[in-house]
Parts: C-alpha cells; structure tokens; sequence
C-alpha cells in the first residue's frame, strides 16, 4: 500500500496549487474535494512538479490540449492528470 499524505503535507500542497488562471484553480478545487482526503504521496509528488510549470502550460494538459512530453511523460504524471481531468458524473440526462 502507498504512503498516504499527511495533513501537513497535504496542506502545504494545497498552498503550492493555487495559481493565478482561474481555470487552473477550478480543476485543482474539483481534484482536492474529490480526491484529497485520500492522496498518496506519489500523487502529490507528481502533483507538486506539475505546479512547477508555467499557468498555460498547465492549462494545455488539464484540457488536454498537449499530452505531458520529456520528463514530464511518465506513468504518475498521466494517472494524476487523469484525475484532474474528471468530470462529475451526475444522473442527469445530457
């Protein structure tokens, strides 16, 4: 089983996420209420270095504009942007 992050851990992530796009801000909202009570600490690490880039280009992977290229195209990076990409699903008819 991975190491679960802890609260302090996970609250200095929070800090480090929130960025000047509104947009970017909105999926990580979303990703936080949905998967932060329960993040590992590899998905916090890879979620951390996505937080390194600038807000655009963070912006072209959430929508999925460009797919993560160089060191960024590893397996942990795609499962966390998968996750940052999803949508709620409601009973709701489209």
């Amino acid at each position: 089983m991975e190491a679960m992050l802890d609260e302090r851990s996970l609250s200095k992530l929070k800090w480090r996420c929130r960025r000047g796009l509104l947009e970017n801000d909105l999926f990580i909202e979303r990703f936080f209420g949905r998967h932060g009570d329960r993040l590992t600490q590899r998905q916090g690490d890879a979620l951390a270095e996505l937080m390194e880039l600038g807000d655009n280009d963070l912006l072209d992977l959430l929508l999925a504009r460009k797919a993560p290229e160089g060191e960024l195209d590893r397996d942990d990076i795609r499962e966390l942007l998968a996750l940052l990409q999803q949508r709620e699903t409601t009973g709701r008819p489209s």
